[in-house]
């Protein structure tokens, strides 16, 4: 219900015009609001800007459940009753159960359109795959990667953008099958992530399925499992494999030689990942697997620069190991530490950034545009020690995207992958649009917020301070960037203007953001760079070099495919 109490807050309008999924679901909130307020004979639209305009003049409170009187407790359905301590989880994807026929026909006339397609498969009228097992619809655009069936092209892209789509627990939101649900059974076993919907149960195995399943302790989901044919729910034998070639279906790759994809590991082969992380700066990768849920073996980081090392040995004490300079480690001291699961990072962009009037290019040797290079040749290096270990292999590489064209095709060429570029601002309250290179399965998939993401400027913000822009412009090493700054305006009268302004209250003077609001922008824990006494300037140096959280975990979520879990 917080949710209904704050909905300005957390409706993405974006989503809501692209998703149909996300569409269906705040249309049938708001539909069941309507019921509790007793409105009736209200379109879509007015529905909508009555949610905005704070449900009134009914009010929220108006909204709230009824309580149930005893006998109707003893008579709710299993999946509505309270969980006992033996059942697997059951996540449920709205916050209100929807039991009225009335206000959820979408979902009726969806489940009914799968239904009558699935009764024609047990006829033999058609196959299996010649239907779209997410909708249910006959128009069929490519294969199901998972499981025996097909995809329709409307499916096929709500699919590629939501499946790794990871709760704040490192856990899928959305049903493998269908990529969708309201409710949804998490797999217990510790290095899987994946999930199945109550309706695709009960659709593709038996009408009782949901129920049965729930009983088993733990409960191991149907990818995990050994018998690959559960009613019409038919695994596929490489279905990991089809999984990551329907990831990487992307037109930009057709510039360069499609290498083979990894192959993905079963989740009782799972190991924790080996990592390094080449320009490190404060360790954004070590924090973007942590919030995943992927287990970290070693992570050792180049760099050089002396405030970035001192937050991150000071947040890993233990964990990050330092090894100096890019420029020298050999091929001796990686095969010491190596073969490597994961290779990262992302050379000084200086003299590569069009912003730069005396940038010096990636070819020059007094520039730090040539630190690209030593990338490559230790990328290489380790390529060859994995391969040698016939181990699974990723890495990604990133700079900004300002620079020249020259320089994006020379690192594209040397790295043999066109960029994909990626702005925060779709799960930040932040632009900060970069070019990432690398072989990380479905890198090009669109960025989709959830709910745990901060979006808005106003939600990293200290309690009494108000934000007077939803998003920011991009951060810097440059304390212009979030500080003060005066020009002229009437006459002689000087004003404080901001280049990213927050109003103060009381008084409503204008303020700079303070540094513990940037690390909440760019998705870091509060005071995460508060080390050692290091000034202001110091830390909002270290955070115009670094990584957006929430990017770089959106393109780690496929690793969990292939390494494993905290217990």
């Amino acid at each position: 219900m917080a949710y209904f109490h704050d909905f300005v807050k957390f409706f993405k309008e974006r989503s809501y015009y692209r998703n149909q999924l996300y569409q269906k679901a705040v249309d049938e909130a708001i539909a069941e609001a309507c019921k509790r307020a007793e409105k009736s004979g209200i379109s879509k639209e007015g529905g909508l800007n009555w949610a905005k305009d704070h449900f009134l003049p009914e009010g929220y409170v108006k909204l709230l459940p009824k309580l149930l009187t005893p006998a109707e407790m003893d008579s709710a359905p299993l999946l509505n009753g309270p969980m006992s301590s033996t059942q697997p989880t059951l996540k449920r994807k709205n916050k209100m159960l929807l039991q009225s026929s009335e206000n959820s026909a979408n979902d009726q006339d969806f489940s009914e359109q799968r239904k009558m397609a699935l009764e024609k498969v047990q006829d033999g009228v058609i196959g299996l795959d010649q239907l779209c097992l997410c909708c249910g619809s006959l128009g069929v655009a490519c294969e199901h990667p998972l499981f025996a069936g097909g995809i329709c092209s409307v499916c096929e892209e709500n699919y590629r953008e939501y499946f790794y789509l990871l709760d704040e627990g490192g856990a899928s939101c959305y049903c493998c099958v269908c990529s969708g649900g309201k409710e949804v059974l998490l797999c217990d076993n510790t290095n899987c992530c994946r999930c199945f919907c109550t309706s695709c149960l009960e659709l593709f195995i038996g009408q009782e399925a949901a129920k049965k399943e729930m009983k088993k302790c733990p409960w191991i989901c149907f990818l995990c499992i050994e018998n690959d044919t559960h009613g019409l729910l038919k695994r596929k034998e490489n279905g990991h494999q089809n999984l990551q070639k329907f990831m990487n279906n992307e037109k930009s790759a057709l510039n360069f030689e499609i290498l083979s994809l990894p192959k993905t590991i079963p989740p009782s082969q799972r190991k924790p990942i080996k990592v390094l992380s080449l320009f490190d700066g404060i360790s954004t990768g070590l924090i973007a697997l942590h919030e995943i849920g992927m287990k970290v073996d070693c992570y050792y980081a180049c760099e050089i620069d002396h405030e970035a090392i001192c937050v991150s040995e000071v947040r890993f004490p233990a964990e990050v190991k330092h090894v100096g300079d890019v420029t020298e480690i050999t091929d001796k001291v990686l095969t010491e530490w190596g073969p490597f699961d994961l290779v990262i990072g992302g050379s000084p962009c200086n003299d590569l950034s069009i912003v730069n009037p005396a940038r010096k290019g990636i070819w020059s040797d007094k520039g730090s545009g040539k630190l690209f290079f030593e990338f490559v040749r230790i990328l290489r290096s380790c390529q060859l020690l994995s391969a040698s270990c016939n181990k699974p292999f990723f890495w990604l590489f990133e700079n900004v995207v300002y620079m020249d064209r020259a320089s994006k095709q020379t690192i594209s060429h040397f790295l043999q992958k066109s960029p994909v570029v990626l702005d925060a601002k779709y799960v930040s309250p932040a632009h900060r649009p970069r070019c990432f290179w690398g072989n990380l399965p479905g890198m090009n998939r669109p960025m989709v917020a959830s709910g745990h993401h901060r979006l808005n400027l106003q939600e990293c913000l200290e309690p009494g301070r108000c934000a007077q822009t939803q998003k920011l412009r991009t951060i810097t090493t440059n304390l212009n960037s979030v500080s003060k700054r005066c020009v002229a305006s009437g006459g002689n009268k000087e004003v404080s203007v901001l280049s990213n302004p927050v109003v103060l209250h009381p008084g409503n003077q204008l303020d700079t953001l303070w540094i513990t609001e940037i690390e909440r922008v760019f998705g870091f824990p509060d005071h995460y760079t508060d080390v050692r006494n290091m000034s202001r300037a110091a830390r909002l140096r270290v955070l115009g070099k670094a990584w957006s959280v929430p990017v770089i975990k959106h393109l780690f979520a496929p690793l969990k495919d292939f390494f494993s879990c905290p217990e």
